[in-house]
C-alpha cells in the first residue's frame, strides 16, 4: 500500500472545501473601546519564543527543514492570491505583514504590482530566500509584527495583506486598528490566519491521552479565534465592505509524529504562555495511537486539518458604495421569490 507523506505532497493533495460561507457586515465606525488602552493587551502568547522558534526554523539545515514545509504556506498563500486578483485594482506598492520567506510576495504579478515591503519578525525567516525568487522588488522589515505603526507611517499605504501571522498575535483588535491606520482612505486589508477547528484532530488526541495518562489537561495547540469573532474585530477596528470566508486544506500523514515534526520546521510550536515544556513519552505514544483509532484514514495514514479564515477589508472613504436608507426599495421581495 502506498503511503502519501507530507514530504512528497503536491497540491493536488490539498483538499479544497467545495463551498465557501461568506458574510458580509456593514460596520458604523471604530468603537471607542479599541482604540483607547488604558491596559496592555491580555498576554496570551510569549512573542520572544516564537521569534526564536521561528528563527530556528529557518536556520535549521541552512533553510532546507523550513522549504520543505512550505506546503501549507504556499497553498494559502495561492488562495490569498485568487482573491486579491478578484478585486479589479493595481496597487503599486504591498505591504506583507508577518511576511515569513515571503510566501505571498512571490506569487505578486510586476504587471500589477511594482514592490513589496515585506515586515517579519523572525529575522532567519524573512531573510531565508534571496531577491532572485521574486518578480517583484521587495523591501524587508525585520520589525514585530504587533508594532506596524512604528514602521510604517499612518495613512501612506494602498494596500497591506498579512498571511498565516495574526493567529500568533496577543492584541489582534489592536494590530486591526493599527493596519487601518496604515492604510490610505479607501485602501485595502486582505488577511488569512488559522481559525479555531485547526488541528482538532491533534488537540483532542493529546487531551485524550493526558487525561487517560495523567490525570488533567494543559494547552498544546494554541487557542484561535473564529469567523463571527474575525468579523466583529474588522468591523470595531473601522473597516468597512467586509467579506469574511472560511476554507480548509487536509493533509494526510504517516503518522502523529510526521505532523509534529513538520509543524516544529514551519515554526508552529506551541508558544502558549504557562505552557509544558516536555510531554512524557508514553503520553505522547498514547497520544498517537488515539489520533489514528479516532481520526484515522484507510490506507494507515492521518489527516490533519488546517481551517483558514480569509478576511477582506476597506478602510473607509467618501467614495466608497454606501447602503440605501432603510425603506427604500422599490421591489417587493415576494415578487422576487
Amino acid at each position: 500500500m502506498n503511503v502519501i507523506t507530507s514530504r512528497s505532497l503536491t497540491k493536488t493533495h490539498l483538499l479544497r472545501t467545495q463551498t465557501r460561507r461568506y458574510a458580509t457586515i456593514s460596520s458604523s465606525g471604530p468603537s471607542p473601546s479599541l482604540t483607547t488602552h488604558t491596559l496592555g493587551p491580555f498576554q496570551v502568547f510569549d512573542r520572544e519564543t516564537k521569534r526564536k522558534q521561528r528563527d530556528r526554523a529557518a536556520y535549521k539545515n541552512g533553510g532546507a527543514s523550513s522549504r520543505t514545509v512550505d506546503y501549507v504556506r504556499d497553498e494559502i498563500a495561492d488562495r490569498m492570491m485568487e482573491r486579491l486578483e478578484d478585486i479589479k485594482r493595481k496597487f503599486s506598492t504591498i505591504v506583507d505583514l508577518g511576511s515569513c520567506s515571503g510566501h505571498f510576495a512571490k506569487l505578486l504579478d510586476p504587471s500589477t504590482t511594482r514592490k513589496c515591503i515585506m515586515i517579519d519578525s523572525s529575522h532567519g525567516a524573512l531573510h531565508r530566500d534571496p531577491d532572485s525568487e521574486f518578480e517583484v522588488e521587495v523591501k524587508r522589515i525585520h520589525a514585530d509584527e504587533e508594532n506596524l505603526l512604528q514602521v510604517i507611517n499612518p495613512n501612506t499605504q494602498e494596500a497591506i495583506v498579512s498571511c498565516l501571522s495574526l493567529h500568533w498575535v496577543n492584541d489582534l483588535p489592536g494590530i486591526l486598528i493599527q493596519i487601518k491606520e496604515a492604510l490610505q482612505p479607501d485602501g485595502l486589508f486582505l488577511g488569512a490566519m488559522f481559525g479555531g477547528e485547526t488541528l482538532f484532530e491533534l488537540r483532542t488526541a493529546l487531551q485524550l491521552a493526558e487525561v487517560e495518562r495523567e490525570g488533567g489537561i494543559s494547552p498544546h495547540v494554541s487557542p484561535m479565534t473564529d469567523t463571527r469573532d474575525v468579523s466583529n474585530l474588522l468591523g470595531r477596528a473601522g473597516f468597512t465592505l467586509l467579506t469574511v470566508d472560511i476554507d480548509e486544506v487536509k493533509v494526510n500523514y504517516p503518522s502523529m509524529w510526521e505532523l509534529m515534526d513538520d509543524l516544529r520546521d514551519m515554526g508552529e510550536s506551541n508558544a502558549v504562555l504557562g505552557r509544558r515544556h516536555i510531554i512524557h513519552r508514553d503520553t505522547l505514544a498514547a497520544a498517537s495511537a488515539i489520533y489514528k483509532e479516532l481520526h484515522g484514514n484507510e490506507d494507515g495514514t492521518i489527516p490533519a486539518t488546517f481551517q483558514v479564515i480569509f478576511m477582506i477589508g476597506w478602510k473607509p472613504a467618501p467614495t466608497q458604495p454606501k447602503p440605501l436608507e432603510r425603506g427604500s426599495g422599490k421591489t417587493n421581495l415576494k415578487d422576487v421569490l
